[in-house]
């Protein structure tokens, strides 16, 4: 059978952010502890039990947890690299310049807005959270109570304050 050769995509080299939380660590170990230790070795036994069904061509079950089993096995891969690689965001310390881990409140369009900066994999604009590469994080980092800069949002140029680092 000829594997179809496929050029890389747009995600091909991405690497996650390794900031994060200390909370945020905790569930990556929690869900690689869950997988190794319970939902894993289930699929494994399933695995073994339809392969002694046969014919692997059209054993399509077999198949289907092959799939989950490989899948399984990729999210094992992404944690263990991601626990390894982590950096553990510490909240707030020493207020000077902002940096990640810092609780921002700033005028924007003459609106307060008060933003967290972590990392992206707990970027939750909702609730506050943002990643410290999103445009606003990026142009937060580094500047002080006090500064002002100008963002680009859409077709417009907006200026802002800041007005209070936490």
């Amino acid at each position: 059978m000829r594997v179809p050769i496929r050029k890389p995509g747009q995600y091909t080299h991405y690497q996650p952010d390794p900031h994060v939380t200390a909370e945020k660590l905790q569930q990556f170990k929690d869900e690689l502890d869950k997988l190794l230790h319970r939902v894993r070795p289930h699929a494994i036994s399933e695995v073994k039990r339809l392969a002694e069904l046969g014919d692997f061509s059209e054993n399509a079950a077999y198949q289907i947890a092959k799939g989950k089993l490989r899948g399984m096995n990729e999210r094992i891969q992404e944690l263990e690299d991601a626990i390894k690689k982590a950096i553990v965001i510490t909240a707030g310390g020493d207020t000077g310049r902002i940096r990640i881990g810092h609780r921002v409140t700033f005028a924007m369009a003459g609106q307060e807005k008060t933003y967290t900066l972590l990392g992206s994999a707990e970027s939750s604009p909702d609730r506050g959270i943002i990643s410290h590469s999103s445009p606003i994080g990026a142009a937060l980092i580094g500047k002080k109570a006090g500064d002002s800069f100008k963002i680009r949002l859409a077709r417009k140029e907006v200026a802002c304050t800041i007005l209070k680092v936490v």
